[in-house]
């Protein structure tokens, strides 16, 4: 779609024609108008996606150039790169040496940077640790910011910088707010939905070409490492469907401490190459295959070379690994052998799925919880109808038989199941 559909200033049409940009992206079209009239909107797009520019663009056609000591404009980012990136696109862009901006960071001089802003300032860039440090100080004047922007709004959450954006924000008013990250979720919304309730929800999701075969992909999102494990206990009750099972974890130890809470009899799960010498170890997966009662192996990403995955009918990445090539690696279709990739992600780890799925060209569906799964919540006390079982491992919840068999699988998990039911 070609620049002219966004109808910019004729000066950033030809700014953005010099640097090379001829068309618009996806989030642009959807959002910058709304930015130029005043709404706050909250933009969900993957990393490349151009959030940052499509910002600058809507900050440059509202900003009115006049010479006050106190900003306009304040944008938080999660760190000193990311602020040295924001400058250096408004500067690129603007190509108006009247425009003032500065960036404040904590490797800098506070006495400095608060003389800097007395001075007067259009456009102030920070971390949200930073930026509140200096308005504690007196130092950054809030009363006539027009547009507060957050930028990386998913790694500032990571990064536990919540409270400062609030408190910050709180301290604006009634002024346009701009949040934009690379995924949305309930620790996301509970930073900004105080100061930004109503904010208009864009998504853009530039998925690149589609050039690679998986196997059938599925993903439960969880909110913590505790709920991980009581999601694979509970999947792992129906042994006659999970046969034979793989589950990638990033360390030795955490499939150590993983082997310990498993829900399952002695001999029914493994460690390959396993850290403990006390641990149930197995050391390749010819034995893996061969040993009927073991059906589920631990494999840790951490010093791992290359493994065989052939022939197994379920592969399991309990966390999301470090580099994106080593998930592609496990879940590439390289026979006829139809296997189910199964991911659970917290929160905190949905960004580097999503690079994962731009990578791979498509979105990995999303299944529904398990009706019988307990959400592990650190705040919970145990009652006397929910007792948490610690001797099988801290967080397990005894459940009614009943409701033992309540599982919400995934339509490549039923066609296993059919399969296995017409043989027998």
């Amino acid at each position: 779609m070609s620049l002219d559909k966004l109808k910019l200033s004729k000066r950033l049409q030809a700014s953005m024609t010099d640097l090379g940009y001829f068309t618009a992206k996806e989030i642009q079209l959807k959002s910058l108008s709304r930015i130029i009239g005043g709404q706050s909107i909250l933009g969900i797009a993957p990393e490349g996606a151009g959030k940052t520019t499509t910002y600058v663009l809507g900050v440059l056609m509202r900003l009115k150039y006049t010479r006050d000591e106190a900003p306009k404009v304040l944008i938080l980012a999660p760190n000193e790169e990311k602020i040295n990136e924001i400058i250096d696109r408004f500067l690129v862009i603007s190509k108006n040496r009247d425009l003032h901006i500065m960036g404040l960071k904590a490797s800098g001089s506070m006495e400095e940077e608060i003389e800097d802003l007395v001075r007067g300032v259009d456009i102030v860039v920070a971390t949200p640790n930073r930026a509140r440090a200096v308005y504690l100080k007196l130092g950054l004047n809030l009363n006539r910011i027009q547009t507060f922007i957050v930028d990386d709004a998913e790694e500032i959450v990571k990064q536990g910088m919540q409270t400062n954006v609030r408190e910050l924000a709180q301290s604006c008013g009634d002024v346009q707010y701009l949040a934009f990250s690379t995924v949305e979720h309930d620790k996301l919304h509970l930073m900004i939905d105080d100061f930004m309730p109503f904010a208009t929800r864009v998504e853009a999701e530039e998925l690149g070409e589609e050039t690679l075969e998986t196997h059938d992909l599925m993903l439960y999102q969880v909110p913590n490492f505790t709920t991980k494990i009581n999601l694979l206990n509970v999947l792992m009750r129906d042994a006659e469907v999970f046969d034979k099972v793989v589950v990638f974890v990033n360390s030795r130890l955490t499939a150590h401490n993983l082997l310990k809470r498993l829900h399952v009899a002695k001999g029914e799960a493994a460690i390959y190459n396993p850290f403990f010498h006390d641990d149930a170890g197995i050391d390749n997966m010819q034995d893996f295959h061969q040993i009927p009662e073991c059906r589920i192996l631990l494999v840790a990403n951490e010093g791992l070379t290359a493994i065989d995955l052939s022939n197994i009918p379920f592969i399991f990445h309990f966390e999301i690994p470090e580099s994106s090539d080593i998930f592609v690696s496990h879940i590439l279709k390289t026979s006829a052998f139809e296997s189910v990739a199964i991911t659970f992600a917290t929160d905190i780890e949905l960004p580097e799925l999503r690079k994962i799925e731009q990578s791979l060209g498509k979105k990995i569906p999303v299944m529904p919880l398990p009706d019988n799964l307990i959400i592990y919540r650190p705040s919970d006390s145990p009652k006397e109808d929910d007792k948490v079982d610690e001797s099988q491992g801290g967080a397990f919840h005894k459940k009614k038989e009943s409701n033992s068999k309540t599982y919400n699988y995934g339509s490549g998990v039923k066609a296993k199941m059919t399969k296995k039911n017409k043989k027998r």
